[in-house]
């Protein structure tokens, strides 16, 4: 295996490891304020078919990508009623969610476009092009750092760059800010928290926007940028797969990033087959590559890796004293 073609699995895994990050990170947002959201899933799905839609339609991928967060936030709007006003059961509204989006996506989306449950082609202006950084053409022929710097870290689109951008300023925001302070402290103790006189019913639904926010644009990523349009069930499993990252992560950011990463990898092998055949001189099936994700999900919520202990207010709606 020669170093271009592992400068080819890194780079392929960073772009599958993108969207599993904003999942994560929004699973972050709204699990520290206390509220569980399994209904990543379908906040993705969601995104990424109107994203691409709306990016048929206008032929822009930013105006795909605002509607992408539009829909998301919408899903999570929803959940923050059932979960938060109403005080219903989150895991349920979760689900609920990722059943919704799941079956209407399709019916949509044969309804507008008429191809079967997926939107036509991207082209142009209407998908995210990738990005080439200062120097990277001049810098390609420099042993090692050329290469790294012009296939690794150049040549992303966009929203990969602001995804990474993601991780140092949600560790910024939840441990050095009053308002994450707060957030966190509405997912241990929400009984201070209102006591101190701050709305822990604002905090969660703050939350919950942010998390919307972060599944918009990993759907949106998925539609515009990773692929050229919506299919059915595009999202894959990744809001599942992001949750297992999460508690590997222990909610934590730069912990969530190498989870992501470690996602990302195992994805990127089950596409070259070819490496692990050369690596390991015998011939794996490549069912059993495309399944090494979902393996590892099934590991890590087993608890094989740890125990992680989840915010103490998690799943549980406050009721404020009276």
């Amino acid at each position: 295996m020669d170093f271009m073609s592992i400068l080819q699995v890194l780079d392929s895994t960073v772009r599958l490891a993108i969207p599993l990050l904003l999942a994560c990170l929004a699973g972050l947002y709204s699990e520290r304020a206390g509220i569980f959201d399994i209904g990543l899933e379908g906040k993705m799905l969601g995104a990424a078919f109107l994203s691409a839609g709306v990016a048929y339609v206008t032929g822009s991928a930013w105006i795909g990508l605002l509607a992408g967060i539009g829909a998301s936030v919408v899903l999570s709007v929803v959940h923050g009623l059932a979960s938060i006003t109403f005080r219903g059961n989150q895991l349920i509204s979760g689900v609920a969610i990722n059943f919704l989006a799941a079956g209407l996506t399709v019916v949509v989306s044969q309804n507008w476009f008429g191809q079967g449950g997926r939107t036509p082609a991207l082209i142009d202006n209407a998908r995210f092009e990738t990005i080439t950084l200062p120097f990277a053409d001049s810098l390609s022929g420099v042993p090692f750092i050329g290469p790294v710097y012009a296939e690794l870290i150049s040549g992303h689109t966009i929203l990969v760059y602001v995804a990474l951008a993601f991780v140092p300023a949600t560790w910024w925001l939840l441990f050095r800010t009053r308002f994450g302070l707060r957030l966190r402290a509405v997912g241990e103790n929400p009984e201070a928290v209102d006591t101190a006189g701050v709305s822990v019913v604002g905090l969660r639904y703050a939350s919950v926007l942010i998390c919307g926010v972060l599944c918009g644009i990993a759907g949106a990523y998925l539609a515009t940028a990773l692929q050229a349009g919506f299919v059915k069930d595009m999202s894959a499993g990744r809001g599942f797969i992001a949750l297992a990252a999460l508690i590997f992560a222990k909610w934590r950011p730069w912990y969530a990033l190498y989870a992501c990463l470690l996602f990302g990898f195992l994805q990127a092998m089950s596409l070259r087959p070819d490496i692990i055949e050369a690596v390991f001189q015998f011939k794996v099936q490549a069912q059993l590559l495309e399944a090494l994700p979902f393996i590892l999900t099934v590991v890590i919520l087993a608890g094989f890796v740890g125990k992680a202990i989840p915010p103490r207010a998690g799943g549980q709606p406050y009721v404020k004293e009276r």
